[in-house]
């Protein structure tokens, strides 16, 4: 019994032991809990000089289309050897003949006609002269008659003359008087034969010009540097008035529509528009409006890891806009298209080509931008001194490629926050990073450097 009741001593000593280590130690010291920082990419927002832009894609066509309409009939007697589709020929070429023998013909019988009516006009002014002398010597001979018959008619009624021999007389002066009258006449009728023949000198004149203006339409030219599109005429082959015989391009202008949204080309124009401008688009007015916004355009060729570029002009809007996808056509030209090229470097801007055309406005300083990514639902994430998030309200103005413009709610100097914030509470505290490289591709993109 005593031996098992030895145990309890040590159990008590130990609870002893335990008790008086528990009651020298002092309470664990409680620390307030403390706010982590979330790491954040952040920009300064600095104002940059933006140019506002759009870019669409579109063919290349030339700027003038040529075609030749035969504008007389007849055989094709020469087509030059060198005439065949893509061939590109010198102005001034001589690319079809068509037989010229009609048409000589034509001015040789102008010719005699106008020849045959100069002589009958030279005739009838001799035939007025010769007239004009045998009327004197007529009136002449009817003062005579009319005298021997008033002298005859005195002696008849005196009885010496017979009834008979006065109405001889009569007779012979009435036909004097009618020969008289018949020299009058034509006088007369000289000055509308005169007009009748110049008027027939003035129409074989004209069929003379017809002649020769149709002798040289047998000789067709091209009236400019141009590249044979199409071929539809042989030699000897026999042309009606109006086939067509040959479609060319020219070589020194290039032209390239591209479709671009509405919106975007709205954004741009209002972005870059000046004040003061004129109500309204008025043929004298369009041309003001145009300088005044300063469109500028370049033409860009992507070939693998090449870049190719053209200086290029804004032209003009197209006259209709995509019912399907809302778009309008924007029209660029490219000058000395074929000139400017370099074998083996810079290709000509070849009908056909599929290239990118950026149109711009003047640039606009001092203004505020950051990514599109950095506006959540018309909100900025900015850092405040405390560096603490302070989620702002903005106005936006132009979006263009990754960057949109703030035109309110954003000071220079202030920092926005560019990474993902989820989720972004006002208030919470940041530890900001700035992001140079964003801030650098910012810069780029908005004066146009980061399209290239």
């Amino acid at each position: 019994m005593i031996r098992k009741l030895l145990f309890i001593p040590p159990i008590l000593i130990g609870i002893a032991v335990l008790y008086f280590m528990a009651s020298g130690r002092d309470a664990p010291e409680r620390k307030p809990p403390q706010e982590r920082a979330r790491a954040v990419r952040v920009i300064t927002a600095e104002p940059v000089r933006l140019v506002p832009r759009v870019t669409g894609f579109g063919s290349i066509y030339p700027g003038t289309v040529w075609s030749a309409t035969a504008q007389v009939s007849g055989e094709v007697i020469y087509v030059d050897p060198q005439l065949k589709k893509g061939a590109i020929l010198p102005k001034g070429t001589e690319i079809v003949r068509i037989s010229p023998a009609d048409f000589e013909l034509a001015i040789s019988q102008a010719e005699a006609n106008i020849r045959s009516a100069e002589a009958k006009l030279a005739e009838l002014t001799v035939t007025e002269a010769n007239t004009a002398d045998l009327l004197k010597i007529e009136q002449q001979g009817m003062e005579l008659r009319e005298a021997e018959l008033k002298r005859k008619q005195e002696l008849f009624a005196q009885g010496t003359v017979a009834q008979s021999a006065l109405q001889l007389e009569q007779r012979e002066t009435v036909a004097q008087r009618k020969k008289l009258q018949d020299l009058k006449n034509t006088l007369r009728l000289l000055p509308t034969q005169r007009e009748v023949q110049k008027e027939q000198i003035a129409v074989s004149k004209a069929q003379l010009a017809s002649a020769k203006l149709d002798l040289r339409r047998t000789r067709i030219k091209l009236p400019f540097d141009a590249k044979i599109a199409e071929v539809n005429v042989e030699a000897n082959q026999f042309v009606q008035t109006g086939g067509k015989i040959v479609t060319a391009d020219s070589l020194d202008v290039a032209e390239v529509e591209a479709q671009i949204p509405i919106s975007q080309f709205r954004d741009m124009v209002h972005a870059g528009l000046p004040a003061g401008l004129p109500d309204g688009i008025t043929a004298q007015t369009i041309a003001k409006v145009v300088d005044e916004i300063g469109f500028a355009a370049t033409v860009r060729l992507r070939a693998g890891d090449d870049v190719i570029e053209w200086p290029a002009r804004f032209a003009r809007v197209s006259d209709t806009i995509d019912p399907k996808t809302r778009t309008i056509g924007a029209i660029v030209t490219v000058d000395d298209a074929y000139a400017k090229a370099t074998p083996g470097d810079r290709p000509p801007l070849t009908k056909g080509m599929f290239v990118e055309i950026e149109i711009r406005t003047k640039a606009r300083d001092d203004k505020l931008v950051v990514p599109r990514a950095a506006l959540h639902e018309g909100k900025l994430y900015v850092v405040n001194t405390e560096k603490r998030l302070e989620i702002r309200e903005v106005k936006t103005g132009l979006a263009q490629g990754d960057l949109i413009v703030i035109d309110e709610g954003l000071t220079s100097g202030d920092t926005v926050v560019v990474s993902d914030l989820i989720p972004a509470v006002e208030g919470m505290l940041l530890r900001p990073q700035t992001d140079d490289e964003v801030l650098a591709e910012l810069k780029a993109e908005a004066t146009g450097r980061a399209t290239r």
